[in-house]
């Protein structure tokens, strides 16, 4: 096997990785387990966790185990242009209500766009718990400036916990009903 075998050679050049890493924080009026029920159990992590698009091309799997992983698919439309999106992770660390370590890679019509390693950490705080995210990110694929990506996955991050929000933590969302007990 040569070199261009190993690599995925392509006809055009490759750009350059770039590197990041960011972490956002989130405060819950609900215990740790709470909060980690609502990454653990695939009921309520179907609730907040999908990819942009209509909920009838979603799709959406969750061995939560070490070892094991997490697929989602869809496709987003935006005017005339459809992308077809995917997620695939996988779960190397967890520690019930305290800590879930995983890596995930994210594709656009079928090109890996970026991966990344990323560590959610509990923690109690007076008036409930405490989620930290910090992202650890490769972009293969720029989309522009370095700054435009970064502020891509922040963003996505922050829509994704305010959806974990509504889910585990009913006192900041009066109007929803907070999730079944097991």
């Amino acid at each position: 096997m040569d070199a261009g075998q190993l690599t995925g050679a392509r006809e055009h050049p490759v750009p350059p990785a770039r590197h990041g890493s960011f972490s956002v924080g989130t405060d819950f009026t609900v215990s740790r387990a709470e909060v980690f029920r609502g990454f653990a159990e695939p009921s309520l992590r179907g609730r907040w966790f999908r990819l942009p698009g209509p909920l009838g091309t979603a799709a959406h799997e969750l061995d939560f185990r070490v070892g094991g992983g997490e697929n989602a698919r869809n496709v987003f439309v935006s005017g005339d242009t459809e992308e077809r999106l995917a997620y695939r992770s996988r779960f190397l660390d967890i520690v019930p209500d305290t800590r879930i370590v995983y890596v995930y890679e994210a594709e656009v019509d079928g090109t890996r766009r970026w991966v990344s390693l990323v560590t959610v950490e509990l923690s109690d705080v007076p008036a409930g718990s405490r989620l930290t995210w910090t992202e650890q990110y490769t972009w293969l694929v720029p989309t522009g400036d370095d700054a435009q990506d970064a502020a891509h996955l922040r963003g996505g991050t922050r829509l994704l916990l305010n959806g974990l929000s509504t889910v585990v933590n009913p006192d900041r969302h009066p109007g929803l009903r907070p999730a079944p007990r097991r």
